[in-house]
């Protein structure tokens, strides 16, 4: 596999080397806990890993990053990072007003304050437009908040949420005419969180939340009201090319380990990987890696241009997380019952890809947007 992507090969090594320090051994213990340590996102943050950038020239350092960390083989963890520096954080960076940048970003980047998105509900996930929760104007240029959301990463931890609520209209108008998004304090009186537990991404902290006549102040909405869905949109497009450079790393994982057993597993007196099957139908997923590799890359390069677009996001999530999926299914059977045991690392990897084809739009949706594009 080909992963020096313009020059960036230096930079590579050193996270890959921070990565190692950092994460790889504390993950068997996030894991067990649900969620990243306090001391993990400040270890992260002083790396200067929390921060780096979203778009320009150098957002191809974050790529590399990405990637990276989908390749430590922990998709909760990962899931966890990519949803606080990159998908939540998006909403700021991209809408947010400049006190609101200020006040609310550089804790993130230190990794002293965790951010969370709350938009999903029990029904309303892929298809938004079941929206609940609603966030009425309090007489005094703020809102009290009131629903609840479902499957939030970084849930119990966060210090803050992106909360897509409707301030006007209610779930019975098509599409989201009234929605808006709201930046919330995460200590404000009337929250209460309730922990979700996953088949996997067991460190991903998932978490419902309940609003009950939150008090949010009128300088903690994004954007302008009732724009949500236009918001929602770009940064849902910037969300699935963080999906999938973060599944693509875990494929990168998943086919290391893949091949490490079928060159030392013996069947009788024979490797396993000296049956052609065996050996074409890793070759199969690795021929597939490298193309969604360099997809991945340019769709990275397309970021960093300001030229991004629906089609090559929704490929790239799409095509990435799927092969994930069948990877780590490959990985399971040729492990046998030992990779089906629940410690096993073929079992983990199983159960966290079949994640990554519903989070970020379920892969269906996915199909619909590549053939409305098409």
């Amino acid at each position: 596999m080909t992963t020096n992507h313009g020059g960036h090969e230096d930079f590579r090594a050193t996270v890959r080397s921070t990565l190692d320090t950092i994460v790889t051994p504390n993950a068997p213990k996030w894991e067990a806990q649900g969620h990243i340590s306090e001391s993990g996102w400040r270890e992260l943050g002083d790396a200067g890993l929390l921060a780096l950038p979203h778009t320009g020239a150098d957002f191809l350092r974050s790529a590399v990053f990405l990637d990276e960390l989908g390749n430590t083989g922990y998709a909760g963890i990962r899931a966890s990072i990519g949803v606080h520096a990159y998908m939540a954080s998006s909403y700021l960076r991209l809408f947010g007003n400049a006190e609101q940048k200020a006040r609310w970003l550089p804790p993130g980047e230190r990794g002293d304050k965790i951010t969370a998105l709350a938009i999903t509900e029990p029904e309303a996930g892929t298809d938004l437009r079941h929206l609940t929760t609603s966030a009425d104007a309090d007489g005094a240029g703020g809102y009290r908040l009131r629903g609840r959301k479902s499957f939030v990463a970084n849930g119990s931890q966060a210090s803050n949420f992106i909360v897509l609520a409707r301030t006007k209209g209610t779930s019975t108008d098509r599409g989201l005419p009234g929605a808006t998004l709201l930046l919330v304090d995460a200590d404000a009186p009337g929250i209460t969180r309730r922990p979700q537990p996953m088949l996997g991404w067991r460190a991903a902290d998932i978490t419902e939340i309940e609003f009950d006549d939150v008090p949010v102040a009128a300088g903690q909405l994004i954007g302008k009201p009732e724009r949500a869905l236009v918001y929602l949109v770009r940064a849902l497009d910037f969300e699935r090319l963080v999906a999938g450079l973060l599944a693509v790393g875990g494929v990168r994982y998943c086919l290391r380990l893949l091949k490490e057993f079928a060159r030392s597993h013996r069947v009788g007196d024979t490797p396993l990987g000296s049956y052609q099957a065996v050996r074409h139908r890793i070759a199969d997923l690795d021929a597939q890696l490298e193309l969604v590799h360099g997809y991945a890359y340019q769709a990275a390069t397309r970021q960093s241009l300001g030229q991004l677009d629906t089609k090559s996001a929704s490929v790239l999530k799409l095509t990435a997380t799927e092969l994930a999926v069948t990877a780590a299914q490959v990985c399971v059977q040729y492990h046998g019952a030992r990779g089906y045991l629940d410690e096993a690392t073929a079992a983990r990897l199983y159960r966290d890809a079949m994640a990554g084809t519903i989070a970020a739009g379920a892969n269906e949706l996915l199909r619909d947007h590549i053939f409305e594009s098409t």
